[in-house]
């Protein structure tokens, strides 16, 4: 299985021009992490078909995704944001976020599907960095600790781990890039 940030320039070009294997390849790979943030704001039964609206309106509107502003997976995430607040207001539910969960009601009446979809993006581009990659980022933003402590801690070199952190800062900062963007489709 492939992950969302490997959707290649190339891929993401031929998408955008309308070409149906780049589709079906943008599909095959970003299906799963749209389904599933589908599935975890509005529940099982609405997520199957406010997944086929978002890739309906990808493909609609792919002639507005600028694959220079930032990774289709993000905007594709962007989309999927706003069908899923449309769905939630045709529901009779307000999107709007809310501070705690209260009596034990559905949790999916408390969850910002913003957020949720920003958290979803981020933790699929983690995980498609390399694994130490993956550690040392992990480390410093959920962990907060320091390059010189991460160094300490994996017995790597000081350069060696602030080379990877912007790197993966770098490849993170693509993947997330597009996110906006998919709320104009």
């Amino acid at each position: 299985m492939t992950t969302p940030s490997e959707i290649d320039d190339d891929t993401a070009r031929f998408f955008a021009k309308g070409d149906d294997a780049a589709f079906r390849r943008v599909y095959d790979t970003c299906g799963s992490l749209v389904f599933s943030y589908c599935r975890r704001i509005l529940g099982p039964d609405r997520a199957a078909d406010v997944t086929q609206d978002v890739f309906v309106a990808a493909w609609r509107s792919r002639d507005r995704y600028r694959p220079e502003s930032g990774s289709v997976v993000g905007w594709i995430m962007g989309i999927a944001k706003y069908k899923v607040v449309d769905q939630m207001r045709r529901d009779g539910r307000t999107p709007d976020p809310v501070d705690g969960v209260g009596d034990g009601a559905d949790l999916r009446e408390h969850l910002d599907p913003a957020k949720v979809a920003e958290r979803m993006l981020l933790a699929s581009a983690i995980d498609s960095l390399p694994e130490r990659a993956q550690e040392m980022v992990r480390l410093a933003f959920y962990g907060d600790l320091t390059h010189a402590q991460i160094a300490e801690q994996c017995d790597m070199p000081l350069g060696t781990v602030k080379s990877d952190i912007r790197r993966s800062l770098e490849r993170l900062r693509k993947h997330l890039e597009g996110f906006d963007d998919g709320s104009r489709s």
